[in-house]
C-alpha cells in the first residue's frame, strides 16, 4: 500500500501549506485592502490620460472616455498579472497601470496623424502591435535576465522610487479643492504631514487587520478633516453617470503605421525593463525567487494587457511602483488582494459616479501617503544593493552613475512649467512634457529621455555590459565574481587551490577532490563538486574543515578588523556586544574542542546570533558537528557566489526575513 506524501500514517489528510503570496484572506479583508490600493494607485492611474488629452487637443468627452477606458483596462491588466492563466502574468500582487514611457511618443504619433480622436487611430493601431510584439518575444527577453544583476536591479529599483516622490511632492503642495499648485499655504502642508502622522501612528499601535489597512484609514481620516474644513468637494460626485462604458474601439478602427509601430516597440522594450525591475522589487518583499519563467510571464501579461488596452481605447501597461510600496509597507502580501483591486477598478471604470469618489480626494492627503510609499520602493532597492560588493569601483560607477543620469532627467523634468487644462469643469495642474527629451532631434532618441526611470535602467543596464560583459575577462555578474567556467577547466591543481582556497579555508582535501571532478559543464556542477567533497570527508577530515575556521568575532591584532570577512555584519557593534560575541565564541570552543561556526550573512543581528550559539551549547557533540558543517556549507556558498561568474544570476532575489524575536 502507498501513501501520499501528504498524508499522514493515520490517514487523516494534512493540509497543505499555502505560500503568503497565494493566500486569500477573507471576503471583507480582501475588498478593504483592494480598495487601499485603488485609493493608492488612482492618481497616477488617471495622469497619463489627462496629459495626452491635453496634447493632441481632445473634447472633454473623449478625456471621460479615456479615463474610464484606462481604469476598465488597468483592472483586466492587474487581473491577469496577479491570476495569471497559462503562462501569463507573474502571480504576484503587482498592480498595473499606463506606464509615463509612452507619454513621449504616443503624443508625437496622435499628432504627426490628424491629432484628437483621428490621431488616436494609428495610436492605437501601434499599441496593438507593439503588444504583439511584446508578447511574442517574452520567452527570449526573459533570457536576458542575466544581465541584469543586483546591482542592475537594485540600482533601478532605488531610482524608481526616488523619481517618483516628486510625483507625491507634487499633490503635496496642491490646493486640495482646485489640484492647482500652492505651497505657500500652511494648510495644504498640515495636511501632509497630518495624513504622514496618522499612517506613522496607526502603523506603531494598530495591529492585525488594522495596521494592514493604515494607509487606506489615513487617507480616510485626512480626507474626512478636510471636507470638515471645506477643502474637499464632492460636488462632481453628483454630477457624474451611474453608467459609462467605453466599448472597443470608440474612436474608430486602428490605423496601422511602421514608424509609429517601431517607436512603441522601442518603448515597450524599456517598459520590460521596468516591470523586470518591479517584479524584483516585489519577489524581494514577498519571499519569491525570481526565474527567467517568471521574467517572461510578467513580459507575457504585460504584451496582452497592451494588446487589450489599445483595442478598449488606453495604452500600455506596466506594474506601478506606488503599489508595490505598499505591499512592503502594509506586509500584505497575497496577489489576490491585487486581483479584488483589479475587479473594484474594472467597476469603477463601468460606473463613472464611483470613481468621481475616489477622486476627490484632496491632494495633499493623497500626496503624503504617496511620499510614504515612494521612499519605502527607493528602501527595498537599497536593500536589494546591501548584497552588492562596492569594494568593486566597477560596482560603484554602475550604481552612482545611473543614478546621477536618472535625476538629471527627472529633474529636468520637474524644473518645466505645468500646464492647466480643463477637466469637469476645473481647472487640473498636470505636469508639463518632459524636458530634456524635446531636446532630442527625433523621436527615437526621444525615448531614452522620456522619463529618468527610462534613461537610468538604459545606463545601468549599459554599463554593465560594459564593465562585466565584455572585453578578455569573460561573462560576469556585476556583484559576483570575475572567473570564468573556462578558465576554472584550464587551470592546473595549484592555481585552482590557490584560485578557490578561500572558499573552504585553504582546506586541501575539500579542493583536491573538487578539482578531480573537472572538467565541469556548468557553474551548477562546479557548486556541486565543492559541496560533495565537503559530505564525502572522513570524521577526521571534516573535523579538520570546521577548525579551520576562525572563531565568531576574532579580529586581527594589528588591524583591529574581523578575521573572517563573513562577519562584516558584526563589524559594528559596541565594545560591550562583541566582548559577548567573543565571551560565547570562547565558551563554545571550551566545550565543543571546536570553534562556533555562523553564517553571519544569514544572522546579521547581534541579538539573533547570540541566542543561535548560546541555543546551541545544549546540543551533542556529534549533531554539533553536523551544524557546524551546515553552516560553513552556507558560508561557502556565499564564497563561491562572490568569486565565481554567473554564480547566481538572480541573487536580487534574496529575501529579507522578518525578526525572529520573541
Amino acid at each position: 500500500m502507498t501513501t501520499d506524501s501528504t498524508t499522514p500514517i493515520d490517514g487523516a489528510k494534512r493540509k497543505k501549506r499555502v505560500a503568503p503570496v497565494d493566500q486569500v484572506p477573507p471576503a471583507g479583508k480582501l475588498l478593504t485592502l483592494g480598495a487601499q490600493h485603488v485609493v493608492a494607485f488612482y492618481a497616477g492611474a488617471v495622469l497619463v490620460p489627462l496629459l495626452i488629452a491635453r496634447a493632441i487637443n481632445l473634447d472633454s468627452e473623449a478625456l471621460t472616455m479615456l479615463i474610464t477606458a484606462d481604469l476598465f483596462t488597468c483592472g483586466i491588466a492587474s487581473l491577469l498579472q496577479a491570476v495569471g492563466i497559462w503562462k501569463i502574468g507573474v502571480r504576484l500582487p503587482l498592480l498595473q497601470g499606463i506606464t509615463f514611457a509612452t507619454l513621449a511618443p504616443v503624443i508625437q504619433i496622435a499628432n504627426n496623424h490628424g491629432g484628437g480622436r483621428v490621431g488616436l487611430q494609428t495610436v492605437y493601431g501601434a499599441v496593438i502591435a507593439a503588444g504583439v510584439f511584446t508578447f511574442l518575444i517574452a520567452p527570449f527577453f526573459a533570457k536576458l535576465i542575466r544581465f541584469l544583476p543586483p546591482v542592475v536591479t537594485g540600482t533601478l529599483i532605488t531610482i524608481i522610487g526616488i523619481c517618483l516622490i516628486p510625483v507625491g511632492a507634487g499633490d503635496a503642495v496642491s490646493d486640495p479643492a482646485t489640484h492647482l499648485h500652492d505651497s505657500a499655504n500652511w494648510r495644504w502642508v498640515l495636511y501632509v504631514l497630518g495624513t504622514i502622522l496618522l499612517i506613522v501612528l496607526m502603523q506603531r499601535f494598530f495591529h492585525g487587520f488594522m495596521a494592514t489597512i493604515a494607509v487606506l484609514l489615513g487617507l480616510v481620516v485626512g480626507t474626512f478633516v478636510a471636507w470638515l474644513c471645506g477643502d474637499a468637494d464632492f460636488a462632481a460626485v453628483g454630477q457624474a453617470d451611474w453608467l459609462g462604458f467605453t466599448p472597443p474601439f470608440a474612436f474608430g478602427w486602428p490605423r496601422f503605421d511602421i514608424v509609429a509601430i517601431v517607436s512603441l516597440i522601442v518603448v515597450l522594450l524599456v517598459v520590460a525593463v521596468e516591470s523586470t525591475g518591479s517584479v524584483f522589487a516585489t519577489g524581494e518583499i514577498v519571499g519569491k525567487r525570481i526565474k527567467k519563467e517568471d521574467v517572461a510571464a510578467t513580459v507575457r501579461a504585460d504584451g496582452l494587457a497592451t494588446v487589450i488596452g489599445g483595442s478598449f481605447n488606453s495604452f500600455p501597461y506596466t506594474a506601478f511602483s506606488e503599489n508595490v510600496g505598499l505591499v512592503r509597507l502594509t506586509g500584505v502580501k497575497s496577489r489576490w488582494v491585487v486581483a479584488a483591486a483589479g475587479g473594484i477598478m474594472i467597476v469603477l471604470g463601468l460606473f463613472p459616479k464611483l470613481a468621481k469618489v475616489v477622486e476627490c480626494i484632496p491632494a495633499p492627503v493623497l500626496g503624503g501617503a504617496a511620499l510614504i510609499m515612494f521612499a519605502t520602493v527607493a528602501i527595498v532597492g537599497i536593500q536589494t544593493l546591501t548584497s552588492v560588493d562596492f569594494t568593486d569601483h566597477r560596482n560603484l560607477i554602475i550604481s552612482a552613475t545611473s543614478l546621477a543620469v536618472a535625476l538629471y532627467v527627472q529633474f529636468s523634468q520637474s524644473a518645466t512649467p505645468t500646464t492647466v487644462i480643463e477637466k469637469s469643469g476645473q481647472q487640473v495642474d498636470v505636469p508639463a512634457l518632459p524636458g530634456v527629451d524635446q531636446a532630442m532631434p527625433n523621436i527615437f532618441l526621444q525615448i531614452p529621455f522620456s522619463t529618468g526611470i527610462t534613461m537610468g535602467a538604459i545606463t545601468a543596464i549599459l554599463l554593465n555590459l560594459l564593465f562585466f560583459h565584455l572585453g578578455g575577462r569573460g561573462p560576469a555578474v556585476a556583484g559576483g565574481g570575475a572567473i570564468t567556467l573556462d578558465e576554472v577547466n584550464t587551470m592546473s591543481k595549484e592555481q585552482f587551490r590557490a584560485t578557490f582556497g578561500g572558499v573552504v579555508q585553504n582546506v586541501d582535501w575539500v579542493l583536491d577532490r573538487a578539482w578531480d571532478q573537472k572538467p565541469f559543464e556548468d557553474v551548477h556542477d562546479l557548486r556541486s563538486a565543492f559541496q560533495e567533497a565537503m559530505l564525502t570527508g572522513s570524521d577526521a577530515e571534516q573535523l579538520d574543515l570546521i577548525r579551520a575556521f576562525p572563531d565568531l568575532g576574532a579580529e586581527d591584532e594589528d588591524t583591529g578588523e574581523l578575521i573572517a570577512v563573513d562577519h562584516k555584519g558584526l563589524s559594528h557593534l559596541e565594545e560591550t556586544e562583541h566582548e559577548n560575541v567573543v565571551n560565547l565564541a570562547s565558551a563554545y570552543r571550551e566545550h565543543f574542542g571546536f570553534p562556533l561556526v555562523i553564517c553571519a550573512r544569514e544572522t546579521e543581528r547581534y541579538d539573533r546570533v547570540l541566542r543561535s550559539g548560546w541555543a546551541r551549547m545544549d546540543n551533542a557533540d556529534t549533531s554539533e558537528k553536523s551544524f557546524a558543517l551546515i553552516e560553513i556549507a552556507k558560508i561557502a556558498n556565499y564564497r563561491f557566489d562572490d568569486l565565481v561568474a554567473d554564480a547566481n544570476p538572480i541573487t536580487s532575489a534574496r529575501f529579507s526575513r522578518q525578526p525572529e524575536l520573541s
